[in-house]
């Protein structure tokens, strides 16, 4: 009787409540893991080199709807937007090559770019095709459009673009995308970006805290133009929410651009203790003062300005190129104990006064990798095994990394070809974004697979 007590017990209620245990243990392990690769992707993704000074257009492709094309200048203002039918069931490609051509030469464009859905291999041979009879050199690129239509059809996209059609907006955030890839994807629910694994599965109020967290650190990272930025990128800004964002907009609006820092402090529920948190993250480009063209703080610009003196230079010197070569070579001599006590700040801050100095303007996310541009195309029948390819990584997960090599489908890097030492996970060798060199080592056509390796 003991005995069969004692098996009752363990097979009723022991055993499945260690079971659940586990199961709940390790489910909370693996969820957090899914947030935190999905966290690393996006800040890849959100810190992508921007391309500036160039006029995009955006092509959005699809087949029965035809495929939306709009044309942004260098500041992100729409110029032109169409819908033309190059793929199935129209083929009108001759006429799509007559109107992109005539757009091409009427707005100057320098590049195109093309989202990766559906239709989108088709749409880039007809786009390499297209540009050989360009009478200006012009480049394609493609363009994760994870997340544009969720974009074009939300409450933002039609405060942005109340006059635009649903369908075109999509194609104006794929070209904003390749432009500034923050202040567009910022627009969109990080879960749309569509950089993870298993994120549907996870706690989504933790994976919307932690995806929060890291676009708040992206923005803050790069700094925000206070006269070019939307309300929904300056809302991600430290201390400021959306109410505020938007009054500052309105304050731009009805004054013209910032000419200081100090006026903010003029915009409706800005008040003094947001002001403290936001200031150092906001640039004035073109204002009055080039120490805002820095993250240097207005409550250090004193001690900087003092610095500066010391070393024989005027803060004016920080838009001269020239002058900006010397004060780089003096600020690496600065002894940081000394001039600290000196100045009466503390060491750290010294140190980042120094580092900003040394970089005025300048944006961090330069000194990541470029998109790759194509002016020709690639089918998976021109593969061959042996063949050394350039592309961009899209996806990093577990097991390996998707790598956009200009075919139909993204290749797989296994996590056992990213190096000839063991890897114990694929984000230690590459992120998202990444402009790698992988060799095709295997070719499945029926399946439309490609494996790829980066021991080149």
């Amino acid at each position: 009787m003991l005995k069969e007590t004692i098996c009752d017990s363990f097979k009723r209620l022991i055993e499945p409540s260690i079971e659940r245990e586990i199961r709940s243990d390790l489910t909370e392990k693996a969820e957090e893991k899914a947030i935190k690769v999905f966290g690393q992707n996006s800040k890849q993704l959100l810190l992508g080199a921007p391309i500036k000074g160039k006029t995009v257009m955006g092509f959005d492709p699809a087949y029965r709807t035809g495929c939306k094309i709009a044309v942004i200048d260098e500041t992100g203002k729409v110029l032109d937007y169409t819908t033309v039918y190059p793929t199935e069931p129209q083929n009108d490609v001759e006429g799509a090559k007559k109107e992109l051509l005539k757009l091409i030469e009427k707005d100057q464009i320098d590049m195109i770019a093309i989202g990766n859905g559906t239709a989108s291999r088709e749409s880039e041979m007809f786009v390499a095709d297209m540009i050989k009879e360009a009478k200006r050199p012009v480049h394609y690129v493609i363009v994760s459009e994870a997340g544009a239509s969720v974009y074009s059809a939300s409450k933002l996209a039609t405060e942005e673009y109340p006059d635009i059609n649903v369908s075109i907006r999509g194609a104006i955030s794929i070209a904003r995308r390749l432009q500034d890839p923050l202040a567009e994807l910022v627009k969109i629910d990080p879960k749309a970006i569509g950089v993870g694994q298993y994120q549907h599965d996870v706690n989504q109020k933790r994976l919307a805290e932690s995806l929060t967290g890291v676009v708040e650190d992206s923005v803050n990272k790069v700094g925000v133009d206070v006269n070019t930025a939307t309300p929904s990128l300056l809302s991600y800004v430290s201390g400021i929410n959306n109410s505020i964002a938007k009054n500052i907009v309105k304050y731009r609006d009805e004054n013209g651009k910032l000419k200081n820092r100090k006026q903010l402090l003029k915009v409706p529920k800005l008040g003094k203790v947001a002001f403290e948190q936001c200031a150092g993250f906001l640039r004035i480009l073109d204002g009055d003062n080039p120490l805002e063209i820095t993250a240097v703080h207005p409550e250090s610009y004193e001690p900087t300005e003092k610095l500066l003196e010391n070393l024989g230079f005027d803060k004016q010197d920080l838009k001269n190129k020239e002058k900006l070569e010397d004060l780089r070579k003096k600020l690496k001599s600065v002894n940081i104990e000394n001039t600290a006590k000196e100045l009466d700040i503390g060491q750290m801050t010294l140190t980042d006064i120094i580092e900003e100095l040394s970089k005025p303007g300048r944006d961090p996310r330069e000194d990541m990798p470029k998109p790759v541009l194509r002016s020709d195309v690639l089918k998976l029948e021109d593969l061959k095994e042996g063949m050394v390819l350039t592309g961009t990584v899209r996806n990093v997960i577990d097991f390996g990394a998707f790598v956009d090599i200009g075919v139909k489908h993204d290749g797989l890097v296994h996590i056992s070809e990213m190096s000839d030492k063991f890897v114990r996970n694929p984000s230690e060798v590459v992120s998202v974004g990444d402009v790698v060199k992988v060799k095709v080592i295997k070719i499945d056509q029926e399946r439309q697979k490609v494996g790829l390796s980066m021991k080149v």
